[in-house]
């Protein structure tokens, strides 16, 4: 099968653009093949087919040996885990016995410590066809050993090339890395976050239903133009994936790399087909080089949408120049600060913890950045194929390091800082409002967390509570050890107070007249008010108007008993009835209707 398309390659005799044919297996199935580029100026596009693939063969031309791009292409191969890959030594019919006795010995000395240390070294010709039955005999058996695929989780199909075909419309092409591909399904593509359906499929030119993982695939979207994709996007099922802009890695630098790699180093990240420009924050390093190892994050110039586990390479921003690659740990990770001690703690046990450690430290993680993170979010973003997700979850919230607070679950750790902080606004609050049973619930959330999560912030002062920090009272939080005290001045004050308003009887006076009697205590005359106002012993009937209790039920009893004797009491009725004017009245009336006692027909009022 020719998988050269282009003019340009047919006239120059290299593949620059990725080809695509397929081999008939012995069991009737059929293996898709991606034919790579090889020359060094198209390692990119080299990366763009090299993910996703079960076995590599490592073609090396026989009358010329090993060559620099072959070397960065067999550590390309190493970094992205692969496993199985044999070395196709080709135009064997162009060298002698001697000479290929030669070529495998340097191929042997180049494999070593790679993935491809104990790989058959096959001589053949493409020209005379030597040597090519025993290839393809190789293949079968190596593909026969192939790990099977994860086909009953999301798809994900890295897009390698769109292109149009006319009465049909826009087509995408890539390997399908996991899951299954219907058609009619919905889909989405990434970055971009366009929704779309599969309307046709094909694999290997077939029209099938579904497509399953590993396969190579062709799949028409609807409703979609080809300026709408690009090469390097992912179409993935619907609501199965998010974009992100900040990935935790477990970073190795190919033994070959001759640069330093510094802290803060702009770079290219090749993950699946997309190419992305990035910058690298290395964790517990100032710069690395050749054949080392450390834990780091990518802080990407736009976004990209991976999956804890997925491999990566990394090149040099100029020259372009392969450097190095690994694993992804966290593809939404938080920003992590270079005074963070316990970052790569954190990353170690994302790397190699078990399954109940990640689950801890996601927790950890989210609930510490304010995310506020959601179960069914975790486990479809980082667990989607983990083995008992559910039940680590429902041991760790019953045995108190997770709790559950407005829909999000939340670590302990982070209950306990917001328990500390709030202690400490306490504190203050209560300095200045001795008198004050404590601080309103929703200014303590404004204060400790972002307004837009009010439902939560109240059920994380509920879980401070319940661990001893903070107390509630109704709709007032104070200190744990907060106890309401007064001065002998406020005392006095509250004696004064309380006297003006007993005297005042219905004829109540205006706070600021009251209060311009206290000039001299003012803060401590506001703080007295305040709470006599939230103790009940005076009454609110509007912002400047205020009666104490005994007065207010005498106002109640006098409409009382108004209403027991007429079938609507008049405002003017009930002036006259407490012998004050129409602006006390009218505020006393109104507020009995705001208490939901009275309610106001026409010109008149009832008891409700």
């Amino acid at each position: 099968m020719e998988t050269d398309r282009l003019a340009e390659e047919k006239k120059r005799g290299i593949t620059i653009e990725l080809g695509f044919a397929y081999l008939d297996l012995p069991n009737g199935a059929k293996a898709g093949i991606v034919d790579v580029p090889g020359h060094e100026k198209f390692v990119r596009n080299m990366l763009a087919g090299a993910g996703s693939i079960d076995l590599a063969i490592l073609v090396i031309a026989a009358d010329e040996g090993i060559m620099p791009q072959t070397r960065e292409h067999l550590a390309i191969l190493n970094l992205l885990g692969l496993k199985h890959g044999l070395v196709a030594l080709n135009k064997a019919d162009l060298a002698d016995n001697d000479w290929l006795d030669m070529v495998k010995l340097d191929v042997e000395e180049e494999l070593a410590g790679t993935f491809l240390e104990n790989a058959p070294i096959m001589p053949v010709s493409a020209y005379t066809g030597d040597g090519v039955d025993v290839l393809k005999q190789a293949i079968f058996d190596m593909l026969n050993q192939s790990p099977p695929k994860k086909t009953d989780i999301p798809f994900r199909l890295p897009i390698d090339r769109v292109f149009t075909i006319g009465g049909f419309g826009t087509v995408v092409t890539g390997t399908l890395v996991e899951g299954t591909l219907s058609v009619g399904q919905d889909v989405t593509i990434f970055p971009s976050m366009i929704s779309t359906k599969a309307r046709r499929i094909q694999v290997h030119g077939d029209l099938v239903e579904k497509a399953s993982a590993g396969q190579r695939v062709a799949v028409n979207l609807a409703g979609l133009k080809v300026d709408d994709l690009s090469k390097g996007d992912l179409a993935a099922a619907a609501n199965s994936m998010e974009n992100s802009r900040i990935i935790d890695i477990s970073l190795e630098i190919n033994k070959d790399c001759v640069r330093e790699i510094r802290h803060n180093s702009r770079l290219h990240l090749h993950h699946g087909t997309a190419d992305v420009l990035c910058t690298l924050s290395l964790i517990g390093a100032e710069k690395l080089t050749a054949g080392q190892s450390a834990y780091g994050q990518l802080r990407l110039a736009q976004n990209l949408a991976a999956k804890p586990g997925d491999r990566f390479i990394l090149r040099f921003y100029s020259p372009t120049e392969t450097i190095g690659g690994g694993l992804i740990l966290d593809p939404m990770a938080q920003r992590v600060k270079r005074t963070d001690s316990e970052a790569a703690k954190r990353l170690e046990t994302k790397l190699n913890g078990s399954e109940k450690e990640r689950i801890e430290v996601i927790f950890s993680e989210k609930s510490n950045a304010f995310a506020f993170p959601k179960a069914e979010n975790i486990k479809r973003q980082y667990f989607y194929d983990a083995d008992d997700f559910d039940g680590h979850l429902a041991n760790m919230i019953k045995s108190g390091v997770l709790a559950e607070a407005g829909g999000a679950v939340l670590h302990i750790s982070f209950i306990n800082e917001i328990g500390k902080r709030a202690q400490n606004i306490l504190e203050k609050y209560h300095k200045t409002n001795p008198l004050h049973a404590g601080m309103a619930v929703k200014e303590l959330c404004g204060r400790l967390l972002p307004r837009n999560t009010q439902a939560v912030a109240e059920e994380v002062i509920e879980q401070a509570a319940k661990r001893g920090f903070v107390k509630k009272n109704g709709q007032d939080v104070a200190h744990i050890n907060f106890k309401a005290t007064a001065t002998d001045g406020h005392k006095k004050i509250r004696e004064n107070v309380m006297n003006i308003y007993n005297k005042a009887g219905f004829l109540s006076p205006d706070a600021d007249e009251v209060a311009a009697k206290f000039i001299k205590e003012k803060r401590d005359f506001l703080q007295v008010f305040q709470a006599l106002i939230k103790s009940g012993e005076l009454v609110a009937l509007t912002p400047k108007m205020h009666c104490n209790t005994e007065n207010y039920n005498k106002a109640l009893d006098v409409f009382t008993n108004l209403a027991s004797k007429t079938a609507e009491v008049t405002l003017a009725d009930f002036r006259d009835a407490i012998g004050a004017s129409r602006k006390y009245a009218m505020a006393y009336l109104e507020h009995f209707d705001k208490k939901g006692i009275t309610e106001k027909l026409g010109e008149g009022r009832i008891l409700k």
